[in-house]
């Protein structure tokens, strides 16, 4: 399995799996003919959290006799987003069977070491259970973890028992945390899994119809820009958008700056456009100041979105950036097909992460 795409398995070189399709054809029901879960190894150690939220540092120790599901996340991956209703159901419907459900936030971004940004998007995704704060990846080096969002099981006698790395298979992670806990001496497990309410941004992805994956824009992991010239790493440089954008390639318009991680526009008018095949288009960004708010206008194919609006876009295409987190740009209503997004910055002051899809 590949540790280049880290943030979902599921897309891997854009190959969908039936995993990835199933999510939204899943049924409440458990299967009376479930495999029995086997061991996968001992509970590896939560010590090296540089933080604990809502709740008190937590030890493999402490957990022992508990069942424990350990959820590896980063609160801009629109991947975890998807799955996270499902953790977040678990961990109310299953917490009285004895079901101790632990966040480790392991941060992919700068700004997601921000201890601040990580408490506001733990409030902003209704989440309740204890987050360990992985800044310096203590426990995912523990777990050899590769994958946001990846789960794993842990029963009371400390064994890992199920895992999962991406978005699906929600089914199966359920009735092994039901097993588990069955085998715990929980009673009381009623015949149906629990239903799972979502947001409009936790929506899963149309994955019969995307075909563009996410596309990271600073100069460490960037690929398929099209601008005229090659990327000035670090200083500051004008662009402009080729007329004719093949599928899943961008580009950028006006004076803008590329670092390892982001690309950044200081005067108003910077522009960038992008490609794609998706219902959602999605863009993680953030003002270069924090406490500062910042202006946007997204057109698709040179027209306001109307009734393709994204959560952070009004009809007119109108959006603010006031802090670093992942905005949804568009979400489409009709016929998916090749779309070109434009999106337009009308104050500077922006920083600009990667595209996502679903």
């Amino acid at each position: 399995m590949s540790t280049v795409s880290r943030r979902n398995v599921v897309l891997a070189g854009l190959a969908f799996s039936s995993a990835g399709r199933s999510t939204a054809r899943a049924a409440n029901r458990s299967r009376t003919d479930k495999p029995a879960i086997t061991s996968e190894g001992t509970f590896p150690s939560l010590a090296g959290a540089t933080a604990w939220l809502n709740s008190a540092p937590l030890s493999r120790e402490a957990l022992r006799g508990k069942t424990v599901l350990v959820n590896f996340w980063t609160y801009s991956c629109i991947n975890w987003m998807r799955a996270h209703p499902y953790v977040r159901a678990w961990s109310r419907a299953y917490a009285d069977k004895g079901l101790v459900t632990v966040g480790v936030h392991t941060p992919e971004f700068d700004f997601e070491r921000n201890v601040r940004n990580v408490t506001r998007a733990a409030h902003a995704n209704d989440i309740d259970y204890p987050i360990a704060v992985d800044n310096d990846r203590a426990i995912w080096r523990a777990f050899a973890n590769e994958y946001w969002p990846a789960l794993y099981l842990i029963d009371a006698r400390g064994r890992i028992r199920h895992h999962r790395f991406g978005e699906g298979d929600y089914g199966v992670s359920e009735d092994a945390i039901r097993q588990a806990l069955t085998e715990a001496g929980a009673v009381g497990i009623g015949p149906d899994r629990v239903a799972v309410p979502t947001t409009p941004l936790e929506l899963a992805a149309d994955w019969d119809h995307l075909r563009t994956p996410e596309t990271y824009l600073g100069y460490g992991r960037a690929e398929r820009f099209a601008s005229a010239g090659s990327s000035g790493r670090r200083q500051s440089r004008s662009y402009a958008i080729p007329e004719t954008l093949e599928r899943n390639e961008w580009g950028l318009a006006g004076l803008w700056t590329i670092g390892e991680q982001r690309i950044s526009t200081h005067e108003p008018g910077g522009r960038i456009a992008c490609r794609f095949q998706a219902r959602d288009a999605h863009l993680v960004m953030g003002p270069t100041q924090p406490g500062t708010v910042r202006h946007f206008r997204v057109l698709i194919d040179a027209r306001p979105p109307g009734d393709d609006q994204g959560v952070d876009t009004d009809r007119e295409g109108h959006g603010v950036v006031d802090e670093p987190r992942l905005y949804q740009l568009v979400r489409q209503h009709g016929a998916i097909s090749d779309r070109r997004v434009e999106i337009e910055f009308l104050d500077g002051g922006v920083g600009l992460y990667s595209f996502t899809f679903g």
